[in-house]
């Protein structure tokens, strides 16, 4: 088969849909990347020969009365006439979109040429442009079974969260070590926002660096772009050994080092965190569509696996509290019984794949 897969925008619609894409590559078939023109998606695709990649216009909904309504339209419809082109030389089979109004374009041209139309909801709540491209799909697969009950009308099947290839290869900890420049029998604590950082995660824990200096702990800090100066800058005068960087490619590295992780609660990021067992404390991005990131959260709260935290609770004695409470106990229950498929995403992209192969029976 000939499949597009669009999944530009945020690492949490494009790395599931790497996920997606090396599959359907090892099982033989060819795959057209539709990804945006954000950086974040040019650094992540960057060493991925094997597919073939196209940009399309990062697009967002604006309010419907308003000149950037119009840029919006423009954008939009240029995405999609370019979406046209490319399937009339690709010749796909099937389009899946990954969410977001990036997929949008693709998935329109896709019903409008007779194909197979496919979107994944990643998140416990869908955001307004899944609500749409679901009336374009023919199936609706879900990393969340919660997530079900805002297709009623809908076929929809609860797959789970794809994860990488990579992150499933075997890591040596001392050599993750060394790449890291970390201290091996340290304790260490990863603090990630997502792909684009979370300002208030990295001011909440450089808040509380000044309790861990001389305590043989340690960080590795995701920063974003926007903070990575400015953090790392905050661990040289605590005293607190660190590896700071806007981004990190490695992370199968920093997972397995991890003994701890503070971190956003997007689909993407937590699936990865489920498949390593690594506890977590959880800090919901407040202003996310529909607070979609606190309801994900609160679904891996009570499968016992990460504690929530709501960011207008966080304070210095809170935190690090918390982190002190982890990282001296232990880890929370791991590897719940029954947990849903969003917690075990190791068969997710097999399912999806699947799913598509049988669309052109």
């Amino acid at each position: 088969m000939k499949v597009a897969i669009a999944c530009g925008g945020t690492g949490g619609h494009l790395f599931p849909g790497l996920a997606v894409a090396e599959v359907l590559k090892n099982r033989g078939h060819e795959v057209l990347l539709l990804i945006s023109e954000k950086q974040i998606d040019t650094i992540a695709v960057g060493n991925r020969k094997e597919f073939c990649i196209q940009k399309l216009p990062a697009v967002g909904l604006t309010k419907l009365i308003s000149i950037q309504f119009f840029l919006f339209l423009a954008k939009f419809i240029n995405g999609l006439l370019a979406c046209l082109r490319m399937y009339r030389s690709f010749k796909p089979d099937a389009v899946l979109g990954m969410g977001g109004f990036t997929s949008t374009g693709p998935i329109l041209a896709g019903r409008m040429t007779g194909l197979p139309t496919f979107i994944h909801e990643s998140n416990a709540i869908p955001g307004k442009a899944n609500r749409l491209n679901a009336l374009l799909s023919k199936k609706v697969l879900l990393g969340f079974e919660e997530c079900a009950r805002y297709f009623p009308n809908k076929v929809i099947e609860v797959t789970g969260t794809p994860i990488r290839d990579s992150l499933r290869n075997p890591v040596d900890r001392r050599r993750a070590l060394q790449h890291l420049s970390l201290e091996s029998g340290w304790r260490t604590v990863l603090v990630m926002g997502g792909s684009q950082g979370a300002h208030g995660i990295n001011e909440a824990v450089v808040g509380v660096l000044c309790r861990f200096a001389g305590k043989n702990v340690q960080f590795i800090h995701l920063t974003g772009k926007e903070d990575e100066n400015f953090v790392d800058e905050c661990y040289r005068r605590a005293g607190v050994p660190a590896f700071v960087s806007a981004f990190y490619d490695r992370m199968e590295e920093a997972y397995t080092v991890a003994d701890l992780a503070v971190a956003r609660s997007g689909a993407a990021s937590l699936t990865e965190l489920s498949y390593f067992d690594l506890p977590t404390i959880l800090i919901p991005y407040p202003f996310a569509a529909e607070n979609h990131q606190f309801f994900n959260a609160e679904i891996f709260a009570r499968h016992g696996v990460a504690e929530v935290l709501e960011e207008s609770r966080v304070n210095g004695d809170t935190l690090s509290s918390l982190i002190d409470h982890f990282l001296n106990n232990g880890a929370m229950v791991r590897r719940a019984i029954g947990r849903p498929a969003a917690l075990g995403p190791e068969n997710a992209a097999n399912r999806i794949v699947e799913i598509i192969e049988k669309s052109r029976k």
